[in-house]
């Protein structure tokens, strides 16, 4: 099993800053991607960022150039640091990672239970 918690959220004004956190733990062989979606009320999830596991990264349009992802293998863990915050990035944080367990022989999608981001004056 694999379990993945967020932390970092929070309420925060237009232009400032906060730096999301997602710790995995569990009976984890290897981590492929990792990945942060977001959503808001009346709307699909949406894909953020991603990073591979040798360090590729991609960004949706609507965040180059104010967030950043990031990881540490050794510690299972994967951030987002987001500056220069908008209303429109106000949604729950959600913390994806393509996981491989001892028992298994392919990779599966796990969740977090999300983190709620707000941006607001």
């Amino acid at each position: 099993q694999v379990q993945l918690v967020e932390s970092g959220g929070g309420l925060v004004q237009p232009g400032g800053s906060l730096r999301l956190s997602c710790a995995a733990s569990g009976s984890i062989f290897s981590i492929n991607a990792m990945a942060w979606y977001r959503q808001v009320p009346g709307k699909q999830r949406e894909l953020v960022a991603t990073i591979t596991s040798g360090g590729t990264i991609n960004y949706a349009d609507s965040v180059k150039g104010r967030f950043t992802i990031s990881r540490d293998n050794a510690k299972n863990m994967v951030y987002l640091q987001m500056n220069s915050l908008k209303p429109e990035d106000t949604a729950i944080y959600y913390c994806n990672t393509n996981v491989r367990v001892y028992s298994a022989l392919r990779y599966r999608d796990y969740w977090g239970q999300g983190t709620q981001v707000t941006v607001s004056s």
